[in-house]
């Protein structure tokens, strides 16, 4: 990007800011109709019909779309676009997802409306707004420059992020195995911070086993697998404070049948985050031994990992990502901040693989997963360009080039 030092115009950016102004009415029309479907990750019709509207977006753009359908049927496919552009560019992913916390039903309950400026509806922030952002930058730089300054760009669209991205996360990692940078499309945060780092987490279950017998005729002959499962989980909760910035915490138990009846089943249910790999690693060794020092004779625990997100750490290389966001968002009139936050998505796996990841580029809302979810309307141009911008400053920026030199993950790929 080019900036005039007499007058501090800025005529390349005012450009794509100027193109997804003109864009706005569209995105907003868009909005609606994309909120005002049902796409909770276990509805695949809803969230296929997401899709089938992000691939005829994306390839009117002029990409190679490909559709991969989940292997057991549970959720709608991913999307993967794909933009081949000038040899010896840099490669970029950006993630977006189409499904929502939400149950069929819900849009008829609260469709989308917009009141003094601001949107609300299901999903309406988190997180169709930032998937719309997404498409609407990517159309602003194609307008702009007629062709895009990448020798690849994809654009994953994931239909199950809400659950973790079990259905996604390998065709996620396979874009991101030799990316240069990942952009995630999440909304910024509420301040309008954006986020460099986030929390790994690992969602634990928990199953103690022990003896069912008669509680009032030959209690002794029982052997109580709640009274085992209280054990763990005061010594799980005693975990928290050991490590900077780990939590640990039972959000659910269940076990037994009848108040007559000794137990012999109890199931726990654990989140556990941490903002390092190290302390990720920590205390899950640490659950692993509090399971097995059973205090209740002849009990037994089995523990599993159900779901788990390697922390979002702010790798030097990210530095530089915010860097250029923070210049951007200056030229554009505006400042931002970085930060960190304790919930996962997609950055987490891609920044886990040691790609440089910048997450929060969405436009500005809040109250995700609840009925005052709402978008602010008016950061919609703003942040839509600031995206625009930061994609062509990562493509401009010839130590993003470099990075490959000393990244392992190029040890066997072209460059």
């Amino acid at each position: 990007m080019t900036t005039d030092l007499v007058t501090g115009a800025d005529p390349e950016l005012d450009a794509l800011r100027s193109a997804v102004a003109a864009d706005l009415p569209d995105y907003v029309a868009d909005l609606e109709r994309l909120v005002n479907i049902d796409c909770g990750s276990y509805t695949p019709e809803g969230v296929n019909e997401i899709g089938r509207w992000v691939t005829g977006f994306l390839t009117d753009l002029g990409a190679d779309v490909d559709l991969r359908p989940d292997p057991e049927g549970r959720f709608g496919n991913t999307v993967v676009a794909t933009f081949d552009g000038r040899a010896g560019g840099p490669r970029v992913v950006l993630i977006g997802h189409m499904d929502t916390v939400f149950d069929a039903g819900t849009v008829a309950e609260r469709p989308f409306r917009v009141d003094n400026g601001i949107a609300h509806g299901p999903g309406v922030t988190d997180m169709k707004s930032g998937l719309l952002g997404g498409l609407y930058a990517v159309k602003a730089v194609l307008g702009e420059l007629g062709g895009l300054p990448f020798e690849r760009l994809t654009f994953v669209a994931n239909p199950d992020e809400e659950v973790g991205s079990p259905s996604s996360t390998p065709h996620i990692r396979a874009a991101a195995a030799d990316a240069d940078a990942c952009l995630v499309l999440e909304c910024a945060r509420a301040n309008g911070d954006i986020v460099s780092a986030r929390k790994g987490i690992l969602d634990v279950r928990i199953v103690v086993h022990g003896r069912a017998a008669h509680a009032g005729v030959e209690p002794e002959k029982g052997r109580n697998a709640i009274l085992e499962a209280a054990r763990i989980v005061r010594q799980l909760h005693e975990l928290n404070g050991r490590w900077p910035d780990v939590t640990v915490n039972v959000g659910k138990i269940s076990g037994g049948t009848r108040p007559n009846v000794v137990p012999d089943r109890c199931e726990i249910e654990v989140d556990v985050r941490a903002t390092t790999g190290d302390g990720l690693d920590a205390v899950e060794a640490a659950l692993r031994e509090i399971a097995a020092a059973t205090e209740v004779p002849d009990t037994t625990a089995e523990l599993e990992v159900m779901a788990g997100w390697r922390p979002m750490e702010k790798l030097a290389r990210s530095g530089r990502l915010v860097e250029h966001a923070q210049s951007v968002a200056r030229r554009l009139g505006f400042e931002i901040k970085d930060t960190s936050t304790g919930g996962a998505s997609d950055a987490n796996s891609t920044s886990g693989m040691g790609v440089p990841s910048l997450d929060g580029l969405g436009p500005i809302g809040g109250s995700d997963h609840s009925p005052a979810e709402y978008l602010e309307l008016d950061s919609v141009v703003p942040r839509t360009a600031l995206l625009a911008g930061l994609l062509l400053a990562i493509a401009r920026d010839p130590e993003v080039l470099a990075w490959r030199a000393d990244d392992p993950r190029f040890a066997t790929a072209s460059v």
